[in-house]
């Protein structure tokens, strides 16, 4: 696997991937390249051992699985998330100031807004249409270049602003679009344009949108010998990507699952999130076709399975570095990160850590651990979340990341190889316990 070819891939992969519409949209057609066959949940399915499908929910979670030749008795999942925090647009998203059209914002998830301000702004998301047919149709959306701004506020007209001041969200990052226009319907005009430049559709109507505001600057490699990655929405699509290189470069053998779900950010409780039937779902309708489909036979499959959820960890920041457990600390391009917490904010028991441990000694990778400080919160994951709906031994690992949450997060790019590495070992392992 070449080092270079895999970054190159992945850069690729996050430009285009601005939406966790648009990251499903790639991922499903990176997959289905490879020979998985996609399969609708509307639809009857008729499914072959050995055979790999894919299969999406709302278009913005997906779940792959390489069904092994042989009984499904196990089965090695990875989990991820599509969603990244951010600026979404409110339904009547229009609203005017000072000669200037500008647009509603909600903050989706824990965003860090300070380096919101003063980006050169796209739009991208899903909008729904009845077309020119008058068909309903869902279609993605994405500008591509910069259409918006947030701008600062002059320090001569805040002095203080360097001292910390909290930002309004409601008052204070409406992005400008274009000025002069004093009337709403500029911007389903706009949309419209777009639809029709993007799509080849003149009288579309509008009837609904999705629509994230997100930062033009591509993704790079940084650092005199390009030791880190730069990009927005590291979190968590480096996790997608990987988890997906790793289930492409596995052999195959054995019955392994990437279900990467929507709606992590905002605690999974949703018909696509963790939190919801969309797995359950999928592997009761595998287990009914290829395996033993007693209570008995499915809860005997969960146990002789794993999870390994996968959302980027908190790297030693060398700035900030009493905020880290002095024991604890995570090192960009240290390896993975094993991540823990005694109160379950974190799927980790000493069992699951064991493993993934083995998994990279085999495969010849150095592991980190994460532990938050004592006297700090922990965020969490879908680990937890899945372990607790589904009943299946699970762990949390992950890339050590500086500005988790920011519009443009770092990484360290020899980590990325090592995760697929190991998850690939993960996926090609036997026996799993």
């Amino acid at each position: 696997m070449s080092h270079d070819l895999i970054l190159k891939r992945l850069l690729t992969f996050l430009k285009h991937s601005p939406t966790p519409w648009h990251a499903t949209r790639n991922m499903l057609e990176r997959l289905e390249q490879a020979g998985f066959r996609r399969l609708h949940e509307t639809e009857a399915w008729d499914i072959k051992a050995g055979e790999r499908i894919v299969v999406t929910r709302n278009d913005s979670s997906i779940i792959a699985l390489q069904l092994p030749e042989k009984p499904l008795s196990a089965l090695r999942m990875i989990g991820a998330h599509t969603d990244s925090p951010g600026l979404r647009l409110k339904p009547n998203a229009a609203i005017t100031s000072s000669d200037w059209l500008q647009l509603g914002v909600e903050v989706y998830g824990g965003a860090l807004l300070a380096p919101w301000f003063d980006r050169d702004l796209a739009l991208a998301g899903r909008v729904q249409v009845r077309d020119d047919d008058g068909r309903l149709r869902s279609l993605l959306l994405d500008t591509k270049h910069a259409v918006a701004m947030i701008p600062s506020l002059a320090i001569h007209l805040d002095r203080d602003v360097n001292s910390g001041r909290p930002i309004n969200p409601q008052t204070q990052m409406a992005p400008v679009l274009c000025q002069g226009s004093g009337k709403s319907e500029a911007f389903e005009t706009l949309l419209q344009t777009w639809l029709k430049e993007q799509h080849s559709l003149d009288q579309a109507s509008i009837l609904g949108f999705e629509l994230c505001l997100y930062d033009t600057q591509p993704p790079a490699l940084v650092g005199i010998n390009n030791e880190l990655i730069a990009s927005a929405r590291l979190d968590n699509l480096l996790s997608c990507f990987i988890g997906m290189e790793a289930l492409l470069e596995s052999d195959g053998t054995q019955g392994a699952v990437l279900v990467a779900n929507d709606h992590e950010e905002v605690g999974s409780a949703s018909a696509i999130g963790a939190q919801g039937p969309f797995l359950q779902d999928v592997l009761r309708r595998v287990v009914e076709q290829l395996g033993d489909n007693s209570e008995q036979g499915w809860s005997r499959l969960i146990q002789s399975s794993c999870m390994i959820s996968c959302d980027n960890a908190h790297g030693l920041h060398p700035n900030f570095s009493d905020k880290h457990d002095a024991a604890h600390g995570p090192l960009l391009n240290g390896g993975p990160v094993i991540k823990v917490n005694a109160n379950q904010r974190y799927a980790t028991n000493s069992v699951t850590a064991a493993l993934f441990r083995d998994i990279c000694f085999d495969a010849e990778i150095p592991t980190q651990t994460f532990v938050t400080r004592a006297d700090m919160g922990c965020g969490s994951t879908i680990g937890p979340i899945t372990a607790t709906e589904l009943g299946v031994p699970t762990l949390d690992v992950g890339v050590a990341q500086w500005a988790m949450h920011s519009i443009r997060e770092t990484a360290g790019s020899q980590d990325i190889l090592h995760l697929i590495r190991a998850l690939t070992t993960f996926l090609d392992r036997r026996v799993i316990f």
